[in-house]
């Protein structure tokens, strides 16, 4: 199975891709990032990171793509680009028919470092033993774009797209969704949510 990592950014958008064959050994096989300039107007910095992605998808045809879940973050602005490059990765998935599937940053951490809290530099060490590089992904887009298809590799059920009802969320998810319920979403955005 070959899985594509996205982590979703305007400026920079993480891609990972890693084959997944038996006994969950993982294989090496890209990383990259898909940059827009800052300086362009949002719609074309949206065609370019799609552009981006299409191109990564077509040339290593995944079976699955597996994108981090946008959730709450402080700077609006960067939220909103992130949602709408995962959006993007989303929909360059659909149109070719590839299954979506989403992980929290906590999720990922989690299956790559056994900690949900990780520091950025443990994910990025995990990745390159677990895929046995010789050096860390750089930059660290990379790296989270990898560590979200090895989470997927390794973590697979409930994570693939289909409604959010209770049965298709992971224990992570179904966590966060009842933290969310309890705090009643004041006004934040939340991945999935």
């Amino acid at each position: 199975m070959i899985v594509l990592g996205v982590d979703p950014g305007l400026t920079r958008c993480g891609v990972g891709v890693i084959e997944a064959g038996a006994s969950r050994r993982l294989s090496f096989i890209h990383v990259d990032v898909v940059r827009s300039d800052p300086d362009l107007s949002q719609d074309l910095r949206l065609l370019a990171i799609y552009n981006g992605l299409s191109d990564k998808i077509d040339r290593f045809s995944p079976d699955v793509i597996s994108i981090e879940r946008v959730f709450a973050q402080s700077n609006r602005n960067t939220v909103l680009g992130t949602a709408q490059a995962a959006g993007l990765a989303m929909l360059a998935a659909a149109q070719r028919g590839i299954p979506v599937a989403l992980h929290t940053p906590t999720e990922a951490k989690m299956a790559v470092t056994g900690n949900g809290q990780a520091e950025k530099i443990q994910v990025e060490r995990m990745v390159a033993r677990i895929l046995k590089l010789d050096r860390l992904p750089q930059p660290a887009d990379a790296a989270d774009a990898l560590a979200q298809a090895i989470c997927h590799a390794l973590r697979p059920a409930g994570a693939l797209q289909g409604g959010e009802r209770e049965e298709h969320l992971t224990p992570a998810q179904r966590q966060w969704a009842r933290a969310a319920a309890r705090q009643g979403n004041h006004g934040g955005v939340h991945r999935g949510m």
